[in-house]
Formats: C-alpha cells, sequence, structure tokens
C-alpha cells in the first residue's frame, strides 16, 4: 500500500486520455492507489467517528466497454462486500476537482425512508452543512448545488426526488478545485476530509435508522 504524497496535474490530466483501455491502465497505475491509500487512512477515524467498522471499495468501472470513466473514487462503507447499497462515503476525482461526500445512490433500498428522515430535520440539516459544501443528485454528473445559494424549495426537491423517483440520489459534501494547494499538502488534504465528514457524519445516523 502506497502512502498518500498529494495529488498531482497528472492525476487530473488522466480524464483526457481518449480510449476506455488507454484511460484505464493509467487511472489503474497511478490515481487508484491513491485514492485507496487515502481511503485507507481515513478508515480508522470514520469506523471510530460512526461506530461502524469502515471498509475501502476502490471503483473498478468494470461495466465499461466503450466510454471511459470521466471520474473515479474510492468509497468507505460497513460491509466488506460492496457499498452501493448502503449509505457510504467517497473521496474521488473529476478533471476539476476532488470530492468528499457522504453518499446514498440509485440502488439504496433506504432513499425513501432517508428522505422521509430530511423532511422531519431539514431546518437542522440546513443549519449544520456549512456554506462551503455542495450537494449532488447524480453522482454520474460534476455539477452540484453550492449550499450557500440552496433555496428551502430546491432543498425541497431534492428531498421529494430521493423519495419519489427510483433512480435519485442524494449526496452531500465538498468539492475542491484541482488548483487549491491543499490537495499538495497530505496532511492538510487528510485533515479537510476528515473535519468534512464529521459534518456529514448526522446525514449518516440519519441514513442508517432509516
Amino acid at each position: 500500500m502506497e502512502q498518500f504524497n498529494g495529488f498531482t496535474e497528472k492525476d487530473f490530466d488522466v480524464f483526457s486520455i481518449p480510449g476506455l483501455d488507454e484511460r484505464m491502465e493509467v487511472l489503474k497505475s497511478q490515481v487508484s492507489p491513491k485514492l485507496e491509500a487515502i481511503a485507507t487512512e481515513l478508515a480508522p477515524d470514520l469506523t471510530a467517528l460512526t461506530g461502524d467498522e469502515m471498509f475501502v471499495h476502490v471503483a473498478k468501472h468494470a461495466r465499461r466497454t466503450k466510454n471511459p470513466p470521466n471520474d473515479t473514487w474510492a468509497a468507505l462503507a460497513n460491509s466488506n462486500r460492496g457499498y452501493k447499497k448502503l449509505p457510504h462515503f467517497q473521496i474521488g476525482l473529476w478533471e476539476t476537482h476532488v470530492f468528499a461526500w457522504f453518499a446514498v445512490i440509485y440502488e439504496s433500498p433506504v432513499k425513501q425512508d432517508f428522505a422521509k428522515a430530511i423532511k422531519k430535520e431539514d431546518n437542522q440539516i440546513q443549519k449544520e452543512i456549512p456554506e462551503d459544501f455542495v450537494w449532488s443528485i447524480d453522482h454520474m454528473k460534476p455539477e452540484a448545488i453550492s449550499q450557500k445559494d440552496l433555496t428551502e424549495e430546491k432543498f425541497s426537491e431534492m428531498v421529494d426526488r430521493l423519495e419519489n423517483v427510483k433512480k435519485a440520489e442524494l449526496l452531500c459534501g465538498l468539492n475542491i478545485d484541482r488548483n487549491d494547494p491543499v490537495l499538495k499538502n497530505p496532511d492538510k488534504f487528510l485533515a479537510r476530509c476528515k473535519g468534512a465528514f464529521e459534518t456529514l457524519e448526522p446525514l449518516y445516523r440519519m441514513a442508517k435508522q432509516a
């Protein structure tokens, strides 16, 4: 297991490599080991924070046959068999930024109950999520909605969608621009991720209880 020594320009430039096999080869050799190292470093803290033993899952992109991936990640979940059906945490990157999320994605069976739980606590959630955090309704797209710009109406719309649309998802966390100096500083970056996950732990707890 390699140690995480920070991100470089080359890590983001992987996503401009044409061709599935060519891009996957560099992802696997260069980026995935970094994400695995970060997740492995964070796992004990997340285990202590949540009270659940956390296991690392590195995205394999195994179902792809033609289009190369535009992002990649490592997930932390309380099962060593998989993470997609469980509330989980992710660290990953697109060509433009790194993300550290809490995620409930479309395979999760708790989505409806989680949405109902959010509706009961929505004011509290809005107070606890910092302005520089972002929300996403689709982990396959890089766009996100800033907490600072999130209206009550938009938040209700996202939660309703989570409750009623089969493919709906809800993710919340940090996006860090590829040019942010924190990405070159392993200690500061890991501290930023730990802080984000501490902020997001109440959402994890709600999803676990849903």
